[in-house]
């Protein structure tokens, strides 16, 4: 008999580990099963588009450089009347439990489903919200959507995941848009070209276009069959060509190519406004700034104007004006004839003064036919019973596009071909072409002579490059800028306003080196901060201030070093 071999105890205690591993294997394997699903198509957003999902009225888009994970983060961004609400519907089963997440940022984001519950958030540092709902027994399919609030800065969205189990679900789309055509190329300017195509079809719908001039990348244009490629140089010839993609990210082949060429380069004529300008409001009211007959006003301004006009109690769209009683008491008995006098005397030596319309608490509204009538006809009495050169438009309380240029046509038809149009939105009116007071500047840009955009309390905002930026910095009013720039008005219609000291707005003061840096960017490439535009603008208007008064107070500080600086721009 041979005798046992007496193995060792650490080999026995070694061999029963590796039953009981092999035993745990078997054992835990069925339910890797239910190992997290996710339900969301593009829930990451790393394909660089919004494929899977639709955002109304344009207000969401994919943005890189500031996701949560990888490359690519949604951003909606709200608007006065959209909460910029992105949305996607999922195959689900019936009597289901699902738990819906999404890492946010941003003031008020909302994640939730349709029919089910919803969470929201106000941190503006990324941060997971999640939610769980039941479907009904009938259920088989759930929209989800994130979206942010009415007027708020945008926000941004990642990792969105839909766990629990699918349903049967359609087929993935994998069909592309047909080929837009017809493309055609005109309404040259000395720095753009229209361009018009027509519709492509797709069974789930066009998601959006795609432009391509000559070699460069493509350039996402939404939803629309006409476009304005901005920032051309004069006298040169530019080609196109367009395609069409769907929400599952498919798109067409691109249509056929066409050209256009830009016009010569134009001297605005003896006597109009300079080539770069310098714009002031003078106050028509005692606010604890220096006070000011318009005399007094800093020859550095070449642009006043004179705020604000009324809205008139009797006649809805109309206005009247009237000197301010205590300002002319506090100016020594500032009589309207003085007021005239001294309008008169700056034209003389070169300046235009002009009628600012609305402010902060201006009322005036002009929302129909009868209304728009109204207000050219009142204006246009004003306008000639003071001398003023034209007019601005100011209102912070809205503006309907349709009307309001109805109403600005109007009067300048009355008026003049010389006729100064200005405008002075807040920041976040002329965040998209959608907006009602960016329709308005489109719908006169033939009349309009420039666009001074308050970059100032306004908090946050998304820049052209999909970034979003805190005001009183360069890249805020560049990236700001550039989206008007690279939207359609030529950039001799865009000037920078700015308060021009710390008490002439609630936030976003900048010392003049900031404005300065900002006007180098924009029209020499030069002094940018993180965001550098891709082209500049050498003939970018200028730059405006709230206001001449406050800049008295502050050491005519702003008329001093910007106002040098702006007529120093190429």
């Amino acid at each position: 008999m041979t005798p046992r071999t007496n193995r060792p105890r650490s080999a026995i205690i070694a061999a029963l580990l590796s039953v009981l591993l092999a035993l745990a294997t078997v054992l835990l394997s069925p339910l890797s099963s239910s190992a997290a699903t996710n339900l969301i198509t593009n829930g990451s957003f790393e394909t660089g588009s919004l494929a899977g999902w639709s955002c109304s009225a344009g207000t969401g888009s994919v943005v890189s450089g500031s996701a949560y994970a990888g490359s690519y983060a949604l951003q909606g961004s709200p608007t006065p009347g959209d909460h910029a609400r992105c949305q996607q519907t999922v195959s689900v089963r019936p009597s289901s439990t699902y738990t819906l997440s999404a890492w946010v940022k941003g003031s008020n984001v909302y994640l939730g489903a349709v029919g089910g519950t919803s969470t929201w958030s106000t941190n503006n540092a990324w941060n997971r919200l999640t939610t769980t709902f039941t479907t009904s027994a009938s259920a088989s399919t759930v929209t989800v959507y994130l979206h942010g609030w009415y007027g708020q800065a945008p926000y941004q969205a990642d990792e969105v995941v839909l766990d629990g189990e699918g349903g049967s679900g359609p087929p993935p789309d994998t069909t592309p848009p047909t080929v837009p055509g017809g493309l055609s190329v005109g309404s040259a300017t000395s720095n753009s070209l229209r361009l018009t195509w027509s519709a492509s079809t797709d069974a789930n719908g066009i998601h959006h276009y795609e432009v391509q001039r000559g070699s460069d990348s493509a350039q996402n244009v939404g939803n629309v069959t006409t476009w304005t490629a901005t920032g051309l140089a004069a006298s040169t010839t530019y080609s196109f060509k367009v395609r069409a993609c769907d929400p599952s990210g498919n798109c067409s082949a691109y249509g056929a190519a066409a050209s256009g060429t830009t016009t010569p380069g134009t001297t605005p004529p003896p006597g109009t406004l300079p080539k770069h300008i310098l714009t002031g409001y003078w106050q028509n009211f005692d606010n604890g700034a220096t006070v000011q007959r318009i005399s007094d006003v800093q020859s550095q301004y070449d642009l006043i104007a004179v705020a604000f006009a009324d809205a008139d109690p009797t006649r809805q769209g109309a206005i009247t004006f009237t000197l301010d009683p205590t300002l002319a008491s506090r100016l020594g008995g500032y009589t309207a004839a003085q007021f005239k006098a001294d309008i008169a005397a700056k034209q003389n030596a070169g300046k235009k003064v002009i009628l600012s319309v609305g402010g902060e608490k201006g009322t005036i509204t002009v929302n129909n036919a009868a209304a728009a009538t109204a207000f050219a006809d009142s204006a246009l009495a004003v306008l000639r019973e003071y001398g003023f050169d034209g007019i601005d438009i100011d209102l912070e309380n809205g503006v309907n596009a349709t009307y309001m240029s109805q109403a600005l046509r109007s009067l300048q038809s009355r008026f003049g071909a010389g006729m100064i149009i200005a405008m002075a939105p807040q920041t976040i009116d002329m965040q998209s072409t959608s907006q009602e007071y960016f329709k308005l500047a489109l719908n006169i840009k033939d009349i309009l002579t420039v666009v001074n955009t308050q970059y100032y309390n306004s908090g946050s905002m998304n820049g052209c490059n999909g970034q979003v930026y805190s005001q009183g910095t360069v890249d805020f009013i560049t990236a700001q800028a550039c989206i008007m720039l690279q939207n359609g008005l030529r950039a001799d219609q865009v000037g920078l306003g700015l308060p021009a000291s710390s008490r002439g707005a609630g936030s976003g003061y900048v010392s003049p080196t900031i404005v300065k840096n900002a006007l180098d960017c924009l029209t020499r490439g030069t002094n940018c901060g993180s965001f550098k535009p891709t082209t500049t603008w050498p003939t970018l208007r200028g730059a405006m201030t709230w206001s001449t008064n406050w800049d008295a107070l502050n050491g005519n500080e702003f008329a001093n070093q910007v106002g040098t600086h702006v007529h120093n721009l190429p």
